[in-house]
Parts: structure tokens; C-alpha cells; sequence
């Protein structure tokens, strides 16, 4: 008959079948991080062998689990790193366990406990409240002081010792504004969501940066609309700056650039002749919008892989490191974008 847990458990003995030191066999036990995959499975066996009942954290760390915790499903750009991520797992012998945000559904907090209370390996975040600069990030640190190896994706916060991987929102604005400018277009919008997000922030500070000598530095705000990151969001947003006079936009997601196309021809306008939109993500299927829409790039693949890579390591007992990874977008050339209309 098995014994509990940790009834009468001798570290010694345990050490000594597993080859290993009673720090790490205590490790193991408590579910702690720091142990390499390897190494906890030889602790494990020995406690097979010696007869005695698996701790339930490590039984249930055992088996494979990785929870995601996204935002929700409609915006396309969330279901392709699902997707990547998912895929990433299942190649290194792991599961997903999916985790969506939907409004009026289970907080991020609810999530971080369900997950946490069926012993999951780690946890990805993406585009969580890690991003929003007014939200109090003691819920990561409080997960990392349990010893969950997490990483983020999308939005970083400092004062969280995590791994962060982002797209370079900065660079994506350039890339936008560069080709619009070449097109001959000096007016241009920026259409984004809540200015309490870091990436938001990024886009608008760096449009503020090239587009201030342009306009000049009084007018620049004006340029600026923060609205939803939805197809409704993009539908207002791009009202107002349409009645600010820009002939082009840059939009925060590919949704918000569809609204945009769809209020410019309401308007009586036509895309791109007469106004200009440019996305961002090039979500699935955008390509085949009328017209295809111009875009900037995320890297989905690259980043969702190495952020998995990362936590798998951490997993796996390597130091997680602390700091941010940018990733380059790049500009994606369809038809929502054109020569600037004559005035």
C-alpha cells in the first residue's frame, strides 16, 4: 500500500536512488521550479520505487500542461498565436490548456487560479494586463514567487522579472508612415486603442516623433484617435480624422482598418483613390478583403515560438531571463493604399 505524500518520505533515500542532492528531491516535492525535466523524472521513478505517493503538485506539473491566456477570439490575430502556440507544445510533448477573455466571462485572475490550482507547467500570456500600464502587476510577481515559469507576449512591464517578447511597435509605425509618405501623403491619422496599453503607446509616441516636423508639433495630437480595437473602433475613429482632412490612416489592428474602409464609403470615398489605409497584424484571410489590405506584419510565428521555447527552458529548470525581445515587423503592399488624391 502507498504511503501519503510526504508521510515518513526520507529525502536521503530518495536522493540517493535518483543520483541526485536532497535540495533537489525537496524541490521536486514542492513543486518547485530550477529542477530539469530529467532530473524531476528520476525523483519521481524513485518514489515509484520506494512506494511512495506522488506530492499532487508534482503529480499534476507531471502531466504536461501549459495554460494560454488570450484575449478574445474576434480579432483573427489571437486564434493565429493560439494556433502557433498550441502547435509549438504539442512538438515538445506538451498540451494547451486555452484560456479566452471574452467580455463579461472569467478575468485574467480567475484564469491565473484555475490554472495554477490544476498545477500547469507555466502559463504564456498574451496581450494580457501586463500590458496595461494602470494595472497592478502583482499578480505576476505573485505567480513567479510560487515558482510558475511564465512569459509574456505582447506589452511589457518592467517591474515584472519575466521573459516579454513584442512586436516593435516604433518600427511598425515607420514602416507605415514611410510608405504613405513616399506615396505622397503629408495628412495622416493614427487610429489605436486605449492609451493605457504599452503598445499603444509605443505607436503614438513614435508618430508623434516623425510626424511632428510634418504637421508641426501643436497638431500633431490631433492626428492621433485612441478608440476600440475593433472594426466599430476603426468605423469612428476614422470619421474624425477624415474630418480633420487626412487622406491616409494608420490603423492599431486590421479590424480597425476595416471600419476604416468601411466608413470611408459611406462618406462617398473610394479606397485607396481617395483615402489610404494601412493595418496591422495581417491577420488570416486579410489579404482577401475588398481591396486586399495593406499591412504591417506581426511576426506570430517567430514570436509564439520563442516565447514557448523560453518557458519550456524555465520549465525545464533554466533561469528565465528577464528582459524584453523586440521582434521586426514588415510591411505587407496590397491595394488599400495609394498615391495621395490631388487637392
Amino acid at each position: 500500500m502507498a504511503k501519503g505524500p510526504l508521510d515518513g518520505v526520507r529525502l536521503a533515500d530518495l536522493a540517493e536512488l535518483a543520483n541526485v542532492s536532497e535540495a533537489t528531491v525537496s524541490r521536486v516535492l514542492n513543486g518547485k521550479p530550477g529542477v530539469a525535466a530529467a532530473t524531476r523524472q528520476a525523483v519521481l521513478a524513485a518514489m515509484d520505487r520506494l512506494g511512495y505517493e506522488r506530492p499532487a503538485r508534482a503529480r499534476q506539473r507531471s502531466a504536461g500542461l501549459i495554460g494560454l491566456i488570450i484575449p478574445e477570439l474576434d480579432n483573427p490575430i489571437f486564434p493565429a498565436f493560439a494556433q502557433v502556440i498550441d502547435r509549438t507544445l504539442v512538438m515538445r510533448g506538451y498540451r494547451s490548456v486555452l484560456c479566452t477573455q471574452a467580455p463579461g466571462g472569467a478575468t485574467e485572475d480567475e484564469f491565473i487560479e484555475t490554472l495554477t490550482a490544476r498545477g500547469v507547467s507555466g502559463i504564456v500570456f498574451v496581450s494580457g494586463l501586463h500590458a496595461d500600464t494602470t494595472a497592478d502587476h502583482d499578480r505576476y510577481r505573485r505567480l513567479i514567487d510560487g515558482g510558475v515559469p511564465v512569459v509574456f507576449v505582447n506589452g511589457y512591464a518592467p517591474d515584472v522579472k519575466a521573459p516579454f517578447f513584442s512586436d516593435d511597435d516604433g518600427a511598425a509605425v515607420e514602416l507605415a508612415l514611410t510608405h504613405l509618405r513616399e506615396l505622397g501623403h503629408e495628412r495622416i491619422g493614427l487610429a489605436v486603442g486605449p492609451a493605457r496599453f504599452v503598445p499603444v503607446q509605443r505607436k503614438a509616441e513614435k508618430f508623434r516623433e516623425l510626424m511632428a516636423p510634418v504637421v508641426g508639433a501643436g497638431e500633431v495630437d490631433e492626428l492621433i484617435v485612441h478608440t476600440l480595437f475593433s472594426v466599430e473602433g476603426g468605423h469612428s475613429a476614422a470619421w474624425t480624422l477624415l474630418e480633420r482632412d487626412c487622406t491616409a490612416v494608420v490603423c492599431g489592428s486590421d479590424l480597425m482598418a476595416l471600419g476604416a474602409i468601411r466608413v470611408a464609403r459611406r462618406r462617398g470615398l473610394e479606397v485607396p483613390r481617395d483615402f489610404s489605409v494601412v493595418g496591422y497584424d495581417d491577420s488570416p484571410l486579410i489579404a482577401f478583403t475588398d481591396p486586399p489590405l495593406t499591412t504591417i506584419q506581426q511576426k506570430v510565428t517567430a514570436m509564439a515560438t520563442a516565447a514557448v521555447r523560453t518557458l519550456l527552458d524555465e520549465v525545464a529548470g533554466a533561469v528565465p531571463p528577464a528582459e524584453e525581445y523586440l521582434f521586426q515587423p514588415e510591411l505587407v503592399v496590397r491595394g488599400s493604399t495609394a498615391a495621395a488624391p490631388a487637392r
